[in-house]
């Protein structure tokens, strides 16, 4: 994976996100209104954790600043805030027996894995841009989420097929048509949630797409004019402010 990649996937945490709920279209059923809750739920601890990282990027960058006392303990401190600023809610509150507390439980637990790991490339001076940027740490979270939970649930930061850089990050069939049909029609009102249930792989599971718009900052490497070379020397996309940039993508399957 390049730099390029990651600096030019710098502006993920920027993105605008007001998800509301609505009924599915792909597939008969709906998902229910409870698998909706959690899901905007896990989309929003993601947003929250992912959103700290930002706010302290150019520490984390600082090639002259050794410990930056960015540990997993203080992360997910700051994540937790900014997750109560949006829902009024306290994560660590919700019942750790239930479904929604246990996903939440291993979401948590994840952010200060991934903090805790990387301590020596984040404090590490002498060296600028260390490549823990918001997309990539909401990945490494991702996947050690994954780690904990096995097939009780998914979390995926896609995109369209065509802004897509990361092979890990593309989108599915079942995600490809959720973006293609409906996310990215002019239509589709904005910051409104996807959902639908899939039975594709013989297990019936709650599929729930989150859509991310990009924010005018993201534009210096994704805007106009198309085709133009950015910092990174990309091709720009031709995006505008508010064009559909990524898609938090959730699949629940309660055991």
């Amino acid at each position: 994976m390049t730099s390029r990649w990651f600096i030019r996937t710098m502006c993920a945490a920027a993105m605008i996100s007001t998800p509301a709920l609505l009924m599915p279209a792909l597939g008969a059923d709906a998902p229910s209104s409870e698998d909706l809750r959690i899901a905007q739920s896990l989309a929003t601890m993601l947003q929250s954790a992912r959103a700290v990282i930002s706010a302290h990027q150019k520490e984390i960058n600082d090639p002259a600043l050794g410990d930056k006392g960015l540990s997993g303990a203080k992360v997910l401190d700051e994540a937790i805030h900014n997750y109560q600023e949006r829902t009024s809610k306290d994560p660590r509150t919700v019942d750790q027996t239930s479904y929604e507390g246990r996903m939440l439980k291993a979401q948590m637990d994840s952010v200060v894995e991934v903090m805790d790991a990387n301590q020596a490339m984040i404090n590490a001076e002498g060296v600028g841009f260390k490549g823990l940027i918001p997309a990539t740490f909401a990945r490494l979270v991702n996947e050690a989420f994954a780690r904990r939970v096995g097939t009780e649930a998914t979390i995926k930061v896609t995109a369209p097929p065509e802004l897509v850089r990361n092979r890990g990050s593309r989108p599915d069939s079942w995600e490809v048509a959720a973006i293609k049909d409906y996310l990215q029609k002019a239509d589709w009102p904005r910051g409104k949630i996807y959902s639908g249930v899939d039975t594709g792989a013989g297990t019936s599971r709650a599929r729930i797409m989150v859509p991310d718009y990009y924010s005018a900052s993201c534009l210096s490497c994704q805007g106009e004019p198309k085709g133009a070379l950015d910092m990174t020397g990309y091709p720009k996309e031709g995006a505008h402010e508010n064009d559909l940039g990524g898609v938090i993508s959730i699949g629940l399957t309660p055991q």
